[in-house]
């Protein structure tokens, strides 16, 4: 079987770790400060705020906003439930802008259509490791005094233009057991705004900000030394891998073009995509359905998921949920049904690159 995603955490993690077992300092300590200033500098902001999961980092990133109830939160149908979970668990309500079918991104052109005069935030995800359009969503957030949020969980290191995923707003990111970097769980918030970096401090603390001084209302969102460490050497080789992940989709697309029904993905100019995902679609001209590609795929060896199947609230626990407001939402409810992800991580070797491609190719015969 080829995984759909390998996790390498890179030489010399064991060794770190036994070092953090043996100071007998195992929560938060000096070991998510060195990871917080590594990937502040990855991402070229001021501040990077550890938190134990990527869903954390969203709620802990719009509870710092100071949301009133009522106050709505514009954000991508197409996405993992966490971004609508943490929207909700927040105390804000939601609305949806459909996707552009080049990107799977929010877009731009069908943002202002759902502002309202309580819309407080606009939340972008940058997903499969591509950013969304924040050239042209920059001057939406400005014209409407909105605060923004970057779903950057699959974009670690993602550009637009001279800038990184996560460094315009807030920028929420997961270290989940499949993403780029992984800590197994482990999340962390990005912002340049000294105010709110001293706030999600105190919030991630049990809203103290020394022992027993407590200032806000917290909870105990903080990463151990433990999992920091496990990121410090794949930091060291990032560069490296995401290389060969930009190389390894390079090599998939040129073997995929010209197949009737099959559309790649691409990197679009003046973005610098990460490829968390490399993301096909499977459209209604091929001759066989996106789930039979599937399936044949998985048969033959060749790990492959749906990423995703609905747009985030077509599920019956959403239903009815006052503080979500549903919209038709043509392409994200298309792609939804074309959508198709392959391996394109690291540790392919060429054999199996070439392998996916045939695969596909006779997956998607009639």
């Amino acid at each position: 079987m080829i995984p759909i995603s390998v996790v390498d955490l890179g030489p010399g993690a064991e060794e770190l770790v036994q070092q953090v077992l043996k100071s007998g300092h195992l929560a938060q300590g000096a070991r998510v400060a060195e990871f917080e200033a590594r990937f502040a500098e990855l991402t070229g902001v001021t501040h990077a705020v550890a938190v134990n999961n990527g869903t954390t980092a969203l709620v802990a990133a719009l509870r710092v906003l100071e949301l009133e109830p009522g106050d709505e939160v514009i954000t991508t149908p197409f996405t993992f439930v966490a971004t609508l979970n943490a929207i909700v668990d927040a105390g804000a309500s939601v609305r949806f802008a459909d996707i552009a079918d080049a990107d799977f991104n929010i877009d731009p052109a069908l943002v202002e259509a759902q502002l309202t005069d309580r819309t407080r935030v606009l939340l972008p995800v940058h997903l499969y490791g591509q950013c969304a359009d924040l050239d042209r969503l920059d001057p939406i957030v400005a014209a409407n005094d909105l605060q923004l949020v970057e779903d950057s969980a699959q974009a670690h290191g993602a550009t637009i233009g001279s800038r990184a995923a996560g460094a315009t707003g807030l920028g929420c990111f997961s270290f989940y057991a499949t993403k780029n970097i992984t800590t197994g769980e482990g999340g962390m918030i990005t912002t340049d705004d000294d105010r709110l970096a001293d706030r999600l401090r105190i919030l991630r603390n049990q809203g103290m900000r020394s022992r027993y001084q407590y200032e806000m209302a917290g909870n105990n969102y903080r990463l151990t030394d433990l999992q920091a460490v496990l990121a410090l050497p794949q930091l060291d080789g990032y560069a490296t891998n995401v290389a060969r992940r930009r190389a390894n989709a390079a090599a998939l697309s040129a073997g995929l073009a010209g197949i009737d029904g099959v559309v790649t993905p691409s990197e679009l100019p003046g973005r610098g995509h990460v490829w968390h995902q490399y993301t096909i679609r499977i459209t209604g001209d091929a001759p066989v359905s996106r789930d039979t590609v599937l399936e044949r795929l998985q048969a033959d060896g060749i790990g492959c998921g749906v990423y995703y199947p609905k747009v985030v609230f077509d599920y019956d626990c959403f239903a009815g949920h006052p503080g979500i407001h549903t919209a038709d939402l043509p392409v994200a409810r298309r792609l939804a049904g074309e959508v198709l992800s392959l391996p394109v991580h690291p540790a392919l070797t060429d054999a199996e690159l070439d392998r996916i491609v045939e695969g596909v190719r006779d997956a998607v015969s009639a």
